[in-house]
């Protein structure tokens, strides 16, 4: 029985499918075979910025990098979604307050057990999951979105149609809803096997109308969540 290594099809945008890539790599072996494939372009976009705001509200490092040059105040407090954004937006001066550990969900929770007042600046793309505006509303805390960057959609690279058109099977990752929707728009005529790993409900439905032989949920929304998901889905194809 031969070892079940199905290709890594990576579709986030490039710079973050190679860091994945390199971590995937060096937990599952450094020649695992890999393809990426961006299906989305980050974009950052002129936005205008209001100075009067008690924090910000960073659910990205896109976001991050697209406030790079902004005449915001330094040392503004900044809550956080994800390890890497927090780290990312404490090396660009602000003072991070709390992170969540995987989604705006859970930075919804934190904001409201240590009673945030605003208004908070709430830099985004132009694409989200979840609008962190609504949500905070009910709490009475008030936000000022401002879109600075957009996910442009890019189509599959060849490399990757010959890949999912081919008869070895496929790992694919999917990170958000609107990732999966590009990958039922590239690959809804896939006829490799195609083993789907979804970093949320939202997401797996989303890729519904994937030809997936097998799906796995993350436990976590968040990378780490990912790459356990993974894991539990390579172990299965090996016990096979």
């Amino acid at each position: 029985m031969g070892t079940f290594r199905p290709t890594l099809l990576l579709t986030r945008p490039r710079p973050q499918s190679v860091r994945f890539a390199r971590d995937f790599r060096e937990t599952f072996g450094r020649d695992w075979p890999v393809v990426i494939s961006p299906l989305i372009e980050i974009v950052h976009l002129p936005a205008t910025v209001p100075g009067d705001v008690g924090g910000v509200l960073f659910t990205s490092q896109h976001a991050v990098a697209a406030l790079s040059g902004s005449r915001l105040p330094a040392g503004l407090p900044a809550w956080c979604v994800g390890p890497r954004t927090a780290a990312a937006a404490r090396a660009s001066g602000f003072d991070v307050q709390a992170g969540a550990p995987g989604d705006a969900a859970g930075l919804v929770r934190i904001l409201q057990d240590v009673g945030v007042r605003g208004p908070l600046l709430y830099p985004r793309g132009r694409h989200v999951a979840r609008d962190l505006e609504q949500a905070l509303a009910p709490l009475g805390i008030p936000v000022l979105p401002a879109i600075v960057y957009n996910q442009r959609p890019l189509p599959a690279t060849q490399e990757a149609l010959d890949l999912v058109g081919g008869p070895d099977p496929v790992l694919l990752p999917l990170f958000s809803p609107r990732s999966a929707r590009l990958a039922v728009r590239e690959f809804a005529q896939a006829r490799a096997p195609i083993h789907a790993v979804a970093i949320s409900e939202a997401a797996r439905q989303a890729g519904a109308d994937l030809p997936v032989c097998q799906w796995a949920l993350a436990d976590s929304p968040d990378a780490d969540g990912m790459m356990r998901a993974m894991a539990r889905l390579i172990g299965a194809g090996n016990a096979a």
